[in-house]
């Protein structure tokens, strides 16, 4: 390591975190690329060719043409995210998260074994839950 200076080695690191940030920025550029809904196949396939024919160009060119709408294209997605992960919670807790018909019917025997309801509401329930 003596032949290779430390300024020499801090010029070899940036360059290197440099090429791997502009690979991270050209997947950023064509993943949102075919994420637009609202661009036709014919406009994905030209900004398509023109950031892999002229990678540094095109992707610039990119950026300064679409770079704002690219932030609301983001936030939507995280929304919707966001929502069909929520949605996944609520389905999941609510179809046996608590235990199902199961566990309704151990509420429904501590009631009546309290005296809270009678025989016959018990019944009653019970037939709404198995039905």
């Amino acid at each position: 390591m003596d032949d290779y200076p430390l300024l020499n080695l801090f010029w070899t690191m940036l360059w290197l975190f440099l090429w791997i940030m502009w690979f991270f920025l050209l997947f950023k550029v064509i993943s949102d690329i075919f994420r637009d809904h609202g661009m036709s196949g014919w406009g994905k396939a030209g900004w398509l060719i023109l950031v892999l024919l002229l990678p540094y160009l095109g992707v610039f060119i990119y950026l300064i043409a679409r770079g704002p709408s690219m932030a609301e294209r983001d936030a939507k997605q995280m929304k919707q995210s966001e929502e069909a992960f929520q949605a996944y919670v609520r389905q999941a807790a609510g179809s046996g998260g608590g235990g199902g018909s199961a566990d309704e019917l151990h509420k429904l025997s501590v009631l009546k074994d309290k005296g809270d309801i009678t025989q016959a509401e018990f019944d009653q329930a019970k037939q709404k839950l198995l039905a």
